[in-house]
């Protein structure tokens, strides 16, 4: 951020921060002085070293002090006064680290300098001592391809090793020593190497002690945790052994692995040995402790380590999580002087012998574990003590006089076992003093109790990574070595059953929150030299790799200290826990040196927030009463120098540094060497105080809360039959809201600790930041616990847990900081669960105070003042909430009992009731009783012992008007009922109007438990919306019983989009109207014989079937078309099976009232006949055409489904048959049968075609001369015995017509029309956009410019024309992209169907010539009923065959063909353009029709084609010369090519309309006249005779296949009016050269 800018966003007294104070390290009195030579720059960040420090400035500058050798020129110098690092100026530093030695930094994009003493490569350059200035050094991840240099984040530097914590959250280490954690033995390391072992674990801080480090790493998800593996990764040796005994099993667990620990040699363990690293670095490990460590046992130091095991029983309950809730004072053993008696007894007589045996390493078998005990273990209680001192008691008669041998090895193990079972909150080892030892007798105690840790931590710590969760509820495995191998199994068992939890209390933590605040989840792994217990592990081992303490896990570490030789953890709860070398007491607790983190006694109410670790101290930042923090200190002390005894060289206890307490408001400290130095900030118009107050207050609320989750709820929840399973739920579900409050308010405190040691913006804080996590997480916790109120909250427990409360009332008052004595528990307990509202008023009050720091003008202000407010605000609707669920729960208990149990919900609250008789049903009996109750969610009417509920989200009320006498009248209306409620005064009408109308709003927001942030964001309603959504299941209603409607309403009925669901499986899910489907709307029907369902996808009218729609049976029929009434009425299309199935077929026509009736085509496909005619109640009719796949051809009357009456039927050879049918396919009476060859047969006939037929009748053989001689009569006449055009598909355009709002064609208003129009297109849109892959961008624009309706103002000119013509085609226009069925307009639907029809009519079966002529009449009737349709629409286009007269502009002069000069004679004897349905349509339909009406061309050509295809081909093979000789093409021609010609005819092919075709001719003719004109004179004049041949010698070159079809269509389907023009001359030629071409003789 720009300093300018960041100067704007502070307080005042900004400046008066971060100044440095430095005193002496190793004294309790101190006098602090400010850094001599510092300037007014804010200090954000103190590093130091053993003689040296670092300062990190606000800008990003760094200065070093003290003793810098490696500085030239200030090699034997003390620097007081800081001097600037120049190397650094303008690189933004943001951290900074200091080794013993040397330093470090990090800048803002990643990078890191080190500088100072090198000797061991801990400032990553190779060959050389000292690094003088700051310098750069690369880190970079070889597994990225290509290399990626390596973000860093955080930086820490031991003495000869420094560890960087990348972006990616990785550890990179360089340096020398066993620290770094990595597999190497070449040393020094001076490339930066990643740490795999912590690869993939996401690490949050790096710590680095002298010879140790540490690492704050987050718990893997509970899905990633890795299985317990059965084998060591390094050894292969198996991690637990089992051997089976006579009444019990000995599982081990005392495998150690070899690698990275230096194992003893043959002599028996009674010492340990220096590391391995140590050896491998060819160092001695002759220094004061290695001695230590190597002296060996002697005598009776055995008992003197058993009296040290049991000062350390008594102490370590304080690293324990207090739980229970016990008495204090219980204590385990009656005193210590006893056990140590006890102890000595049973060891006298056999100390000896098993000092001799203990010469020889014991057996694995020695040590045996208990056999898995599977057990959920609560928290212990006051009953497990007096467990244990039996358990004790029976332990030691059973073992005898083995108890003094095997303490040793068992030591540990047992002291788990104890704190195992049971913990004490007493804190007995501050009185367990061991100064009574003498100054030797304590240094041999410490070392024998290291020695005893690590001799366990032998057998059962490996460097492998063996993961135990030790989550609450788990189960887990009890290792009791030695001391308790003795014990009968059945004994543990008793003592030690744990009684299962009938609610598990899981830690719950919200995984947003863990993404914006410091996650509480964490791990601490350690590494290195641990001869003073420093890495935590139980032992005194190095470690090679990174492993695990697990004694803190769960103990949620936030922050890690490592000093010389001890290490420092300090947790969400402000505990701090030490471990290692507390030679001069810098552990803070009077233990001897712990190698398993102890609890730290900082001072009587220890609230720590930030640490610091020096050599051989520890500095502690305590939050105090008045919220400045008290820094303390514990370590060594300087002393006279007669006085050199330990004892007098170190603190008896933490010490607070009062001198620095007054400097002013504390917010980091840091420990080197020869000096402390602290951060001192001013506080300045309380902006400091209010941020230390808001973090202190915050971290004790968390303390509070952990303690009533500990010692209430987990113990709470661990009882048995704590009530029904309802009660269970919510009270668990309230424990969960609770628990993940909790850990969101240790996060917060968190936050908080490390805000205060930044730069302190206000507009950083969490609260402001993320402020609605925070209102999200009080609000969902405050409804759990009014929820669970309003459900008879903690009386509703079972007795056992409400005895367990009431013994501990006095601790739930203390918890709850309620004094009265005579208060009630319950009243205690919604005080202590009702406490977090009470936070929310303190964060408003808090940040109100940080607001008056700020000007009134700034934009901190503002946020602050906002925050505050929405705090406030929160806490006070969460109270009303409170008192709410407070009403519900006393109404609850004057209610009648068995409606109380139907009625009563959690999140239910009453809002008023009419028990004051204040509100009645109207016209009720003098004796009936009605009871209004409305609640938030529901108005119930109660009457006697019955009662009926109304959901609010279907429940309008409104008032009655007084002029109809309904005084004080109020109507509610529900889906299925409407009831009068008479109030008793203009008063009690009000309140429950308003009452009503209210709780009918809030119902339909769903937000009851939101209060209106920031103030008038949420207005309160007058009225809730009468139009709503809601779901709502039927009870009275015949029509919809039971069935559940889920959707739009209005006033009491569904209206709009919504889903019904009937009981029996029947749903509909489309749109209402007034209570019934009515729109567009999908339907499925079960039909459980066939297993399967009906479904229908279409339009509704007032709750039936109506118009167009999809209807798939169960039985695999498919019907689409329109509906009438439920049935199936109007065109539409039913196949029925599929092509594999039975009786596959397809039926396309009209429907009247579900049946077939009129027009229609059915086509048979198992029998591959095709019927074209006439139906009448699903049987066919009439008139009719049936053609099949052998080629026969019937053309005639129909009855009942028969051939039946008059009729012609054709083969494939041309006979023809035309008389009398009585049957399909038989001939029976008078009739003419006419053979190919033209010979007829007349008279009478009967018999079935191709099965033989009897004949009686004349044989005729007609005259050679007989003029019809090339073809039959039957034949001239096809078509005229079938349905006439006209007559076909009826329905299909009375549909459009009613679209268009016209009862009948032609008949009806055209503006009319056009509204219809627009809605069906706007309808269309708004159905598509659900699925917006269904229209295409470009398709929805064109929808969006046909829902205009085109003007037509003066005169009809041909631009308006072409403006129509435009229109047409845009509602033909299909998206290849869309899966619309049918185009959404009218007109656009229309001429879809008529292309499906007539497709289903001439494909397949309908390919048959004989049909060719039926075709082309379809056609031109299809032309003459959509241009009448086209008329009406546009009323001022000209009638069939006018002229649209031209504009002088367009009559423009045009080449002639024949010649170079301009032509403007026109076409027609009237000059204007000739307007004919063909022109106007065919090039909207013909396009699509093109492919089957071709087809039925070419098969009716085929014959004569073949001929011209064989000329064609032979002709072709003459070269170009030849044939335009033998074609007689003038000489002075010859040489043109005509090559664009030929090309320019073939596109004859690619064209649809026969005005497309007839202009491709006209451009070949033109290209003609071009290539002649280039080699001739301009003035050359064509003739016919010229022209014809050339024009053959194109066409034969152009070799187009169909070009008798391409003849016949264009002949058959032109404009009569182009017949006589310059094109119909050149169609003429065209087809003269085909005629030609088939009659031509080559010689």
């Amino acid at each position: 951020m720009d300093s300018q800018e960041r100067r704007s966003a502070e307080p005042e007294g900004a400046k008066e921060r971060g100044l440095p104070y430095l005193w002496q390290a190793g004294s309790c009195s101190v006098t602090p002085e400010r850094l001599p030579g510092w300037g007014g720059k804010t200090i954000l960040q103190a590093a130091l070293g053993l003689s040296h420090g670092v300062l990190l400035t606000e800008d990003g500058e760094v200065y070093s002090f003290g003793k810098l050798p490696w500085r030239i020129g200030l090699e034997e110098t003390c620097l007081n006064i800081p001097i600037l690092e120049d190397t650094l100026i303008g690189q933004n530093v943001v951290t900074v680290a200091a080794g013993s030695f040397h330093s470090g930094a990090v800048t803002e994009s990643g990078v890191v300098y080190m500088w100072g003493k090198n000797s061991a490569g801990q400032c990553a350059v190779t060959n050389q001592s000292y690094v003088p200035e700051p310098n750069p050094i690369s880190i970079s991840d070889s597994e990225t391809s290509p290399l990626m240099s390596v973000r860093i984040l955080q930086l820490a530097c031991g003495e000869e090793h420094t560890l960087a914590l990348s972006l990616s959250r990785e550890i990179w280490a360089w340096g020398t020593g066993c620290q770094l954690g990595l597999i190497t033995t070449n040393f020094p390391v001076t490339k930066p190497q990643k740490v795999e072992h912590l690869a993939g674990r996401i690490v949050l801080q790096v710590a680095c002690g002298a010879y140790h480090s540490l690492a704050l790493v987050q718990c893997l998800p509970v899905q990633d945790l890795k299985p317990i593996p059965e084998r060591c990764n390094h050894c292969s040796q198996l991690l637990i052994t089992m051997t089976d005994k006579e009444d019990h099993v000995i599982i081990s667990d005392s495998h150690c692995c070899p690698l990275g620990v230096a194992l003893a040699d043959s002599r028996p363990e009674t010492h340990a040995s220096c590391s391995l690293l140590e050896t491998l670095e060819g160092k001695s490990a002759t220094d004061n402790q290695s001695e230590n460590c190597q002296k060996t046992f002697v005598g009776d130091q055995t008992l003197i380590a058993s009296e040290s095991y049991v000062a350390s029983v008594f102490s370590n309950n304080e690293g324990q999580e207090d739980s229970g809730i016990s008495s204090p004072g219980n204590i385990l053993f009656p005193d210590k002087k006893t056990v140590n008696e006890y102890l000595r007894n049973l060891s006298d007589h056999s100390l000896s012998e098993d000092l001799e045996k203990r010469e020889q390493p014991p057996p694995p078998q020695q040590l045996l574990m208990y056999p898995e005990i599977d057990a959920c273990l609560p928290s212990p209680t006051d009953a497990s003590t007096s467990a244990l001192n039996s358990l004790v008691v029976s332990c030691a008669s059973a073992v005898g006089v083995r108890v003094a041998a095997t303490y040793e090895a068992g030591a540990l193990s047992l002291k788990k076992v104890i704190n195992f079972y049971g913990t004490t909150p007493s804190d007995v080892a501050s009185q367990c003093s061991p100064g009574s030892l003498g100054p030797e007798g304590l240094k041999d105690s410490r070392e024998e109790q290291v020695k005893l840790e690590s001799m366990q931590g032998k057998k059962s710590s490996s460097l492998v990574d063996i993961r135990e969760e030790e989550t609450e509820g788990v189960s887990r495995r009890l290792s009791l070595p030695g001391l308790l191998s003795q014990v009968s199994p059945r004994l543990l068992r008793k003592v030690g059953r744990a009684k299962m939890r009938t609610v598990a209390l899981t830690p719950t933590y919200s995984c947003e929150a863990d993404a914006l605040l410091p996650s509480l989840r964490t791990e601490v792994w350690s590494w290195g030299k641990g001869k003073d217990g420093q890495l935590g592990h139980g032992d005194v081992l190095p470690r090679l790799q990174p492993l695990c303490v697990k004694s803190l896990d769960g103990k949620e570490v936030i922050q890690l200290s490592a000093g010389g030789c001890h290490s420092l953890a300090l947790t969400a709860k402000s505990q701090v826990y030490s471990w290692g070398s507390n030679t001069f007491g810098q552990l803070a607790h009077l233990s001897s040196p712990t190698t398993v983190p102890r609890l730290a006694k900082v001072c009587d109410d220890s609230r720590a927030w930030g640490t610091a670790a020096g050599p051989d101290y520890s500095l502690f930042l305590v939050d105090r009463e008045d919220f400045q923090p008290g820094l303390y200190y514990s370590g060594r002390e300087e002393t006279k120098e007669s006085d050199d005894s330990l004892e007098n060289n170190c603190t008896k206890s933490p010490a607070l540094l009062l001198p620095c307490v007054k400097l002013g408001y504390i917010s980091n400290v840091a420990a080197g060497g020869v000096s402390c130095l602290a951060l001192v900030d001013k506080n300045i118009m309380g902006y400091i105080a209010s941020l230390h107050e808001l973090a202190s207050t915050e971290r004790r609320f968390y303390s509070k809360l952990s303690d009533i989750k500990s010692q209430v709820l987990r113990p709470l929840l661990g009882l048995d039959n704590l009530g029904t399973a309802t009660t269970v739920q919510i009270l668990q579900d309230m424990a969960n809201r609770f628990s993940k409050l909790c850990y969101l308010i240790g996060q917060h405190g968190a936050s908080l600790s490390s805000f205060l040691r930044g730069i302190k913006e206000a507009r950083s804080l969490s609260i402001l930041k993320h402020s609605s996590l925070f209102l999200d997480s009080y609000t969902e916790y405050c409804t759990s616990m009014t929820n669970f109120l309003v459900m008879g909250g903690f009386m509703l427990l079972a007795k056992p847990a409400i005895d367990f409360l009431s013994k501990n009332q006095e601790l739930l008052q203390d918890l709850s900081e309620t004094n009265e004595e005579s208060i009630q528990l319950v009243e205690v307990l919604n005080t202590l669960f009702f406490l977090p509202i009470r936070r929310l008023h303190n964060y408003a009050r808090v940040l109100l105070k940080l607001a008056t720091c700020f000007e009134v003008a700034s934009p901190e202000y503002q946020k602050l003042q906002d925050s505050s407010s929405c705090y406030e605000t929160l806490a006070v609707h969460l109270s009303r909430k409170r008192k709410e669920s407070e009403y519900t729960l006393s109404f609850w208990k004057t209610f009648p009992g068995k409606m109380t149990d139907s009625l009563r919900k959690p999140e239910r609250r009453l809002i008023c009731e009419s028990s004051n008789r204040g509100l009645s049903l109207q016209h009720a009996g003098r004796f009936s009783v009605n009871w209004f109750i409305l609640f938030n969610d529901t108005l119930v009417h109660a009457q006697f012992s019955t009662h009926h509920i109304f959901p609010l989200t279907t429940l309008w009320v409104e008032p009655l008007s007084e002029d109809a006498g309904n005084v004080n009248g109020l109507k509610v209306t529900t889906p299925e009922e409407q009831l009068i409620l008479i109030s008793s005064t203009q008063q009690e009408k009000t309140k429950w109007l308003r009452s009503i109308s209210q709780a009918v709003d809030q119902a339909l927001r769903g937000t009851t438990d939101l209060p209106p942030y920031g103030g008038g964001g949420n207005i309160q309603r007058q009225e809730p919306p009468i139009s709503r959504s809601a779901k709502y299941t039927f009870y009275k209603d015949p029509r919809l019983k039971d069935a559940v409607y889920d959707g739009r309403w209005l006033s009491g009925k569904p209206n709009g989009r919504g889903i019904l669901k009937w009981a029996n499986g029947r749903i509909y899910s489309g749109t209402f109207r007034n209570g019934l489907e009515d729109g567009y709307g999908e339907y499925t029907i079960p039909i459980k014989a066939l297993n399967k369902n009906d479904h229908y996808v279409g339009y509704w009218k007032e709750g039936k079937m109506c118009e167009q729609g999809i209807y798939s049976y169960a039985t695999g029929e498919v019907y689409e078309g329109c509906f009438q009434d439920n049935m199936r009425h109007g065109h539409g299309l039913l196949r029925s099976g599929k092509l594999t199935s039975s009786s596959p077929s397809m039926f396309i026509g009209q429907w009247v009232m579900d049946k077939k009736t009129g027009y229609g085509v059915f086509d048979d496909i198992t029998r591959g006949e095709k019927y074209m005619g006439m139906w009448q109640d699903d049987l066919c009719q009439g008139n009719g055409v049936v053609v099949t796949q052998f080629g026969l051809y019937y053309e005639g009357a129909f009855s009942c489904n028969k051939m039946m009456g008059t009729g012609i039927l054709l083969s494939e050879d041309d006979t023809v048959y035309e008389g009398e049918f009585s049957d399909n396919w038989t001939l029976n009476g008078k009739g003419t049968l006419t053979l190919p060859n033209g010979d007829y047969i007349e008279g009478i006939f009967s018999g079935e075609w191709g099965s033989g037929i009897k004949i009686s009748g004349t044989y005729f053989k007609p005259s050679l001369y007989d003029h019809d001689k090339d073809q039959p009569k039957a034949l001239r006449k096809l078509g005229i015995l079938a349905v006439p055009a006209d007559e076909k598909w009826k329905a299909v355009f009375e549909e459009c017509w009613h679209q268009l709002g016209c009862e009948n064609p032609g008949q009806g208003d055209r503006w009319k029309a056009w509204d219809n129009i627009a809605v069906a297109l706007t309808t269309s849109r708004r159905q598509h956009k659900d699925s917006p892959e269904l229209l295409s961008r470009s398709h929805a624009q064109t929808l969006e410019s046909l829902e205009f309706i085109p003007q037509h103002v003066g005169t009809f000119t041909l631009e308006k024309y072409e403006n129509i013509k435009k229109y047409l085609i845009k509602i033909s226009w299909k998206s290849l992209n869309t899966a619309c069925d049918t185009p959404l307009h009218p007109l656009g639907r229309l001429v879809e169907t008529l292309v499906a029809v007539y497709r289903m009519t001439y494909v397949g079966v309908g390919a048959n010539r004989r049909l060719l002529q039926e075709a082309v009449r379809e056609i031109k009737s299809y032309l003459k009923r959509i241009f009448q349709l086209v008329r009406f629409l546009f009323p001022d286009l000209s009638e069939e065959g006018s002229t649209i007269p031209f504009l002088i502009t367009e009559t423009k002069g045009r080449k002639s063909f024949c010649s170079g000069k301009s032509d403007s004679r026109p076409e027609s004897p009237e000059p204007g353009y000739v307007v004919t349905s063909s022109g106007l349509l065919l090039p909207v339909l013909l396009p699509r029709l093109y492919p089957p009406l071709f087809m039925l061309y070419a098969l009716d050509n085929e014959r004569e084609e073949d001929v011209y295809w064989d000329c064609v081909l032979r002709l072709n093979k003459q070269p170009d010369t030849a044939l335009l000789s033998f074609l007689g093409v003038l000489p002075n021609t010859k040489d043109a090519c005509f090559a664009a010609a030929v090309e320019c005819l073939q596109q004859i092919s690619t064209t649809f309309t026969p005005a497309d075709k007839l202009k491709v001719i006209q451009q070949t003719f033109e290209e003609i006249s071009q290539n002649v004109l280039e080699t001739l004179q301009e003035d050359f004049l064509w003739s016919m005779d010229d022209l014809f041949p050339v024009f053959l010698y194109v066409v034969l070159r152009a070799r187009i296949r169909n070009l008798g079809s391409e003849v016949h269509l264009i002949e058959d389907l032109m404009d009569p009016y182009l017949q006589h023009g310059e094109q119909g001359i050149m169609f003429t030629t065209l087809k003269a050269c085909y005629y030609q071409i088939q009659h031509e003789k080559l010689t």
